[in-house]
């Protein structure tokens, strides 16, 4: 015999089953007991009776979120216990057989609520359990949803998906890097990679002019509801592409994922709107225009163009990038990169996608010649010797005929997050890291021992250090 799931019982009326999972609940009335099984697929009313005396003596020890086989008939409920709101509403299994698997001492957290109640420290000390509640198991299966309609929207068009490295190389691209000491080259760092851009960027040189991944991307910035110390990207790269390209690409995604999820987009054309006019009109360039934002099942997309190339750090004296440093200017706008004026009124090719007040998605077109990659660099206070040493890797593959190229990075996390309605992204991840950055269940960081240092040429600061 072999394992049935729950979901797929009513097909085996009168047929005896064998089925594995949780104990819910269990209700004793008189000489019958009832207990409702759970498995990852739903939920089945289970009968014991001392017809059965084993299965019976078993029954009468079960307790909340024991483990449990169980093998018996399925049968049809009586018209008066039937459970509209269930998938085996209609049916119910009489025990012939019964065994615990796994005993389950007494619940630290309720399972049984949505959770929000929960402190979040604890919930994510026991977060193998918080799992177990409905709705944390409907996002995760969201999550896994999204991701294969997104791969298989990528595939018929006729996309490649590539792995990059996460040990990379650390370079200014916004966010602390996280380090990695190297324990064969004492004294130097691998960094874990913050995206795949530049690796994205090589690989259309390569030749590789369809790309996409779902890459890991590590960032050491302050917590937030929207933001993990590593999050999901789904990361897009073309060659020989326009702007306007990109945008109806993953326009034709989202509408394809949304109607598919049975969501309703508020307008199939996504508005496109300037970075100027965004802040105008709505004081920020992650704007809601939903008449009604507390409906969860409505997704406002829209598009923001048109921002500048470069930002002016105040307190530094000095101009840095407003996307990311390999950003194209618009051609209107090169003049004025190369010579060095007008910085502030200089446009970009970047693109972001916004949804329900959320950045889901951020892009641009790519500067591919090294000359004004360089110039680029220059204006944001870069010597010749720092270009090289941070960029002279990809500034040499530009020089081995480099196609015009760009790309866009959804984050995954946010996107699942507005899907499911969540205010936060740590609902829509399986293991994420608190406020305070502290990891799920295994609680790090941590210290390591002194050996384990040594042999990585470290040594450990006292707490007064």
């Amino acid at each position: 015999m072999k394992r049935t799931y729950i979901k797929d019982l009513p097909k085996s009326l009168e047929e005896e089953v064998e089925c594995f999972g949780w104990v819910n609940s269990r209700r004793d009335h008189g000489k019958i007991i009832f207990f409702d099984l759970r498995d990852s697929t739903g939920l089945l009313q289970v009968v014991s009776t001392p017809k059965n005396e084993n299965s019976y003596k078993i029954a009468e020890t079960l307790t909340s979120e024991d483990v449990v086989k169980v093998k018996g008939v399925l049968k049809q409920r009586p018209e008066a216990n039937i459970n509209e709101d269930l998938v085996t509403g209609k049916v119910e299994l009489h025990i012939s057989d019964l065994e615990i698997i796994g005993k389950s001492k007494e619940l630290p957290i309720p399972i049984d609520s949505d959770g929000y109640e929960i402190d979040e420290g604890v919930r994510l000390r026991y977060r193998y359990l918080d799992l177990r509640r409905s709705r944390l198991q409907n996002n995760l299966k969201l999550r896994h949803e999204t991701s294969i309609l997104i791969r298989n929207f990528l595939n018929d068009r006729n996309f490649i998906e590539v792995e990059t490295p996460y040990l990379s190389k650390t370079t200014p691209e916004g966010a602390r890097d996280f380090l990695v000491p190297s324990r064969m080259q004492k004294s130097k760092f691998y960094a874990l990679a913050q995206s795949p851009q530049q690796y994205k960027q090589l690989l259309m040189i390569s030749g590789i002019d369809k790309y996409y991944q779902f890459p890991r991307a590590f960032r050491d910035e302050d917590l937030r509801a929207d933001r993990q110390f590593e999050h999901t990207q789904v990361d897009i790269e073309l060659a020989f592409v326009d702007r306007d390209a990109i945008l109806s690409l993953i326009e034709t995604m989202m509408l394809e994922i949304s109607e598919k999820l049975g969501k309703k987009v508020t307008e199939k054309k996504f508005p496109r709107i300037s970075y100027t006019e965004a802040l105008e009109k709505y004081g920020s360039d992650k704007f809601d225009f939903r008449k009604n934002k507390e409906d969860k099942n409505e997704l406002a997309f829209a598009f923001v163009i048109d921002f500048p190339l470069f930002e002016y750090i105040d307190e530094e004296k000095r101009w840095t990038f407003s996307h990311n440093p390999f950003t194209a200017p618009k051609q209107t706008d090169v003049g004025d990169l190369e010579t060095g004026k007008n910085i502030g009124k200089i446009g970009s090719l970047q693109y972001d996608l916004i949804c329900n007040g959320f950045e889901l998605a951020s892009g641009s077109i790519r500067i591919h010649d090294p000359r004004i990659q360089r110039q680029a660099f220059k204006i944001m206070g870069y010597s010749d010797s720092e270009i090289e040493n941070n960029f002279g890797h990809i500034l040499e593959a530009y020089e081995f005929g480099a196609p015009i190229h760009g790309g866009i990075a959804l984050g995954l996390d946010r996107l699942i997050a507005v899907l499911s309605g969540e205010k936060s992204i740590r609902e829509v991840v399986s293991f994420p890291i608190n406020s305070s950055g502290q990891t799920s269940v295994m609680e790090a960081p941590n210290k390591v021992s002194s050996n384990t240092l040594k042999d990585l040429g470290l040594k450990q600061l006292s707490d007064k250090e």
